[in-house]
């Protein structure tokens, strides 16, 4: 057993008793909204819910979260959890055309009907998972199907990929990209049909042809309406955590169609949010670089360490290289930092460089990458164990 390994073999004992014996019951009693249905923005360092309009995205990433909890073995109930998101998420969210509006009231009025690519990818990405793990729900099939086809329909952008809201708005962005490439692997893996995969190969060739910078090897963030990354700053923009975001989605696609070329891309992806993307000083990953891996911004946000822990994971599953079993830990050792809370189960979302958080209310939106990184670590965890037994 390397050092490396044992490291995050302690640190996922660490994060998953913490996320069964504090989170999952304090996000589910306090986060979710039980007299109106749904889940809070926000829990606050007292331990109170934030009243505010509910965004279109937390939702399916509340649904997610629970929707995995019996896996990691949450022995609550996640399965009424689950439903609790799902009624709520249909019945606000939905527009008549399929699509899913953007921002509701508190008591569930819509307020913002706008269709954003990013929203309609969290969509797709929670139907899978409830596909998945609660096979008698054939509804959120029709829903996930329907929903696909108006973004064929209605979104399609003339090159690939899709347009970033309808009607057109500018730049382009990588991102919503990256999530929906995440949804489309979700599907294929619960089963879907055919187009799940035939569109997940479309992004991932879009991700390798227009997103990664042949230069520098790093995934630019915005682009204008021809996949040209747009002038000035704004277009040298690389995030370290969607690096590895990135990273570990080309992995997994790269594995799936035999593309070494994609898992190339991947681990050179993984080398920048590893290298100039983290800072030794505080042991974290940042929030943006520039195109010539100078600092853009310096801040450390939460969900970056998990994306660091999941790109560690795979690249050792896939190389064999049990270097990045020592990416995989450092990562959970970052992301154990912003769990230390007056409230046990909640988290601080950005460190700064005095190494000070900032004092805020922990937002829902970070429980799905929380989640998600405990759950690859679980699992990688256990099959390295089954594999040396």
């Amino acid at each position: 057993m390397t050092d490396a390994f044992a490291d995050a073999k302690r640190l996922r004992d660490r994060l998953k008793l913490w996320l069964l014996d504090d989170a999952y019951p304090l996000w589910w009693t306090v986060g979710a909204d039980h007299a109106r249905g749904g889940f809070f923005e926000k829990i606050d360092m007292s331990g109170a819910p934030v009243e505010a309009p509910r965004r279109a995205r937390v939702q399916p990433r509340q649904i997610y979260a629970f929707a995995v909890a019996g896996e990691l073995g949450w022995t609550g109930p996640w399965r009424q959890a689950v439903e609790h998101g799902l009624d709520y998420y249909v019945a606000r969210y939905w527009r008549p055309d399929g699509f899913i509006r953007t921002l509701v009231s508190a008591d569930g009025a819509p307020l913002d009907d706008r269709v954003d690519l990013y929203d309609q990818a969290f969509g797709l990405f929670a139907l899978a998972e409830v596909s998945r793990v609660m096979p008698e729900r054939r509804d959120v099939v029709v829903l996930a199907t329907d929903l696909r086809a108006a973004l064929v329909a209605r979104l399609k952008h003339p090159v690939a990929g899709f347009e970033e809201s309808d009607p057109r708005s500018l730049p382009l962005l990588a991102n919503p990209h990256m999530h929906l490439l995440e949804a489309c692997l979700a599907w294929v893996e619960a089963g879907g049909d055919a187009e799940w995969r035939a569109l997940a190969d479309e992004i991932a060739n879009l991700a390798l042809t227009r997103f990664v910078d042949p230069v520098s090897g790093g995934v630019r963030e915005y682009y204008d309406g021809d996949w040209v990354p747009v002038a000035g700053v704004t277009g040298r923009i690389l995030e370290p955590g969607h690096q590895f975001e990135w990273a570990w989605l080309l992995l997994r696609w790269g594995r799936l169609s035999g593309r070494q070329d994609a898992i190339d891309a991947a681990l050179r992806l993984l080398a920048i949010g590893d290298g100039p993307g983290t800072d030794p000083a505080r042991g974290v990953t940042i929030f943006a670089l520039l195109d010539d891996m100078s600092v853009h911004d310096d801040v450390a946000r939460l969900w970056a360490q998990t994306e660091r822990i999941k790109a560690g994971l795979l690249a050792a599953e896939v190389t064999g290289d049990d270097r990045w079993w020592a990416t995989a830990a450092a990562g959970a050792e970052g992301l154990a930092l912003y769990l230390d809370t007056p409230v046990a189960g909640l988290w601080r979302d950005k460190l700064q460089a005095d190494g000070r958080f900032v004092d805020e209310p922990a937002p829902a939106s970070s429980f799905y990458h929380i989640v998600l990184a405990i759950l690859e670590l679980d699992r990688a965890v256990q099959a390295r164990e089954a594999r040396e037994a």
